[in-house]
């Protein structure tokens, strides 16, 4: 019995002292580290929100194992990064080794307040080594200030607060705006955390140049009776996007939720509007009448959605110069019948984030859903009007137009003129659907198939070139200028944008 207490302590003990012991000598380091880049940039952060997490690796190409004496911030503790050297969190680190041949990793990430700094463009210093050897790359951050709009907590439990719609309780995060909110303008970005409501009898006025950010699980609600004014111009557009600012970013779907327009918003405006980069752009439930559209949209555009674009939902909606780009479903659903009307707009569906089973247009009269009993209903609407004058309907799928009626009575009309029609139906899946006979009086002056020559569809830049089948193919409307405010008056073309000749690059 005593040898195996005598054994199991020699184990314990050489195990403790291997947890010591390195298996390979090092020399210390000469200052002839490598960098995978020299300078870090964190991009652009809102205030006291924190960065994504960069890499920058660090390699030994010598034949020898080093040791790194410190590795450590210049500010130090008081620094606004955050350190993390080969799996170790920290702002100092001592004797730090690398095998010959070999690298390491350092993560790095920033929160900083810009009530803290004097410069909004903060940098520090990532040091490596000590005297004449020293080393180091440069960090930088540019810091933007910000009016956050938060959702209320609950003065007992501290529960963030959620929003009640029309009396009720909902699951959504968020309050409603206060009188003093119902203004934003573009002194600073304004950042939204939860859905901001606009209240009954309420408008939201947005001014040119503004910004809007939404964080996760965010949006803009415009409640019943509300209203919704974006004013931007040419010069000073109006942006909608998520509040990660940091290039990789840029163009990633789904980072938000919606501009829901809720069923009695009325004499909403958008002009000069970029959408991007959440769920469904705009979902617009108002049901409206068919002579007062509930959404007024111009020289907007809206693009990378994970879902739509614009989900209309029985509803009225009026549109010129508007360009819906990729989206994960559709780009415009015109559901559940309603009112709309687009002229001179570029539909192009280039998703490349997985399979699109859906059409960049689709417009129907119906809705489904599951009674009592578990019998699916299938009830239908009146679709007073779905009209498209000089539209481009085009993407990466090989039907990019549907029209997709349920007999039950009631208006289905429709009118599509002088547009450009992705439709190729390889496997005469629509042959039998009256509504998709191109040659009815429901269609007139169209091109299928042609060529649109978007400028770089990929990154829905949607400019047409002087290849584009489009071109002088519209015809005459109220509507003189294109999105760019390009005069249109003579020999219009077909879609958002008048064609330009694309530069070479060299």
């Amino acid at each position: 019995m005593r040898n195996i207490i005598t054994l199991l302590i020699l184990v314990v003990l050489i195990s403790v002292s291997s947890c010591d012991r390195k298996d390979f000598n090092t020399i210390p380091s000469s200052g002839k580290l490598q960098f995978s880049k020299d300078t870090v940039y964190l991009d652009t952060v809102f205030t006291n929100i924190g960065s994504a997490t960069y890499n920058l690796k660090v390699y030994n190409r010598g034949n020898n194992a080093i040791t790194i004496p410190r590795i450590q911030l210049e500010n130090g503790n008081n620094s606004n990064y955050r350190l993390n050297v080969d799996g170790i969190p920290g702002k100092d680190f001592t004797n730090i080794d690398i095998l010959e041949k070999d690298s390491i990793f350092i993560f790095i990430e920033t929160t900083i307040s810009a009530g803290n700094i004097l410069d909004p463009l903060y940098t520090d210093k990532i040091l490596f080594g000590n005297g004449d050897t020293q080393q180091n790359v440069d960090l930088v951050t540019l810091v933007q200030d910000a009016n956050f709009i938060f959702p209320g907590r609950d003065g007992v439990t501290m529960k963030i607060d959620s929003l009640k719609l029309d009396g009720q309780p909902t699951t959504l995060k968020g309050r409603f705006l206060t009188d003093t909110e119902l203004t934003i303008t573009n002194t600073k970005p304004t950042v939204i955390y939860g859905f901001a409501a606009v209240p009954e009898n309420k408008t939201l006025t947005i001014e040119a140049g503004s910004r809007i950010h939404f964080h996760n699980n965010s949006g803009l609600i415009v409640d019943n009776k509300a209203s919704l004014k974006v004013n931007g111009t040419l010069t000073e557009k109006v942006i909608f996007e998520g509040d990660r600012l940091e290039h990789s970013f840029n163009e990633t779907a789904g980072q938000w939720g919606t501009i829901w327009m809720r069923a009695g918003s009325l004499e909403n405006e958008m002009n000069h509007t970029i959408i991007k980069n959440g769920i469904i752009g705009i979902l617009v439930d108002s049901i409206g009448t068919p002579t007062s559209p509930t959404l007024k949209l111009k020289n907007t555009e809206i693009y990378n959605h994970s879902s739509y674009g614009i989900l209309g939902r029985e509803t009225n909606i009026e549109a010129h110069n508007v360009v819906i780009g990729s989206a994960g479903q559709v780009s415009l659903a015109a559901t559940i019948g309603g009112t709309y009307n687009f002229v001179h707009s570029t539909f192009a569906n280039f998703w490349n984030n997985g399979l699109r089973q859906l059409p960049a247009v689709l417009i129907n009269n119906f809705f489904t859903y599951t009674d009592a009993a578990g019998q699916e209903i299938i009830e239908t609407r009146n679709l007073h009007a779905a009209n498209f004058t000089n539209c481009i309907f085009d993407g990466n799928n090989n039907i990019e137009f549907v029209v997709d009626k349920v007999d039950g009575g009631g208006l289905f009309n429709y009118n599509i003129s002088n547009s450009m029609i992705q439709f190729t139906d390889t496997n005469d899946s629509f042959k039998d659907i009256t509504e998709l006979d191109f040659t009815s009086s429901f269609y007139q002056n169209i091109i299928l198939n042609g060529k649109s020559h978007f400028r770089d569809p990929q990154k829905n830049d949607l400019i047409i070139g002087e290849e584009s089948d489009a071109i002088n193919k519209a015809k005459t409307t109220l509507f003189s200028k294109d999105i760019l405010e390009v005069d249109r008056n003579t020999k219009p073309d077909i879609g958002a944008y008048q064609h330009i000749i694309f530069e070479v690059e060299k």
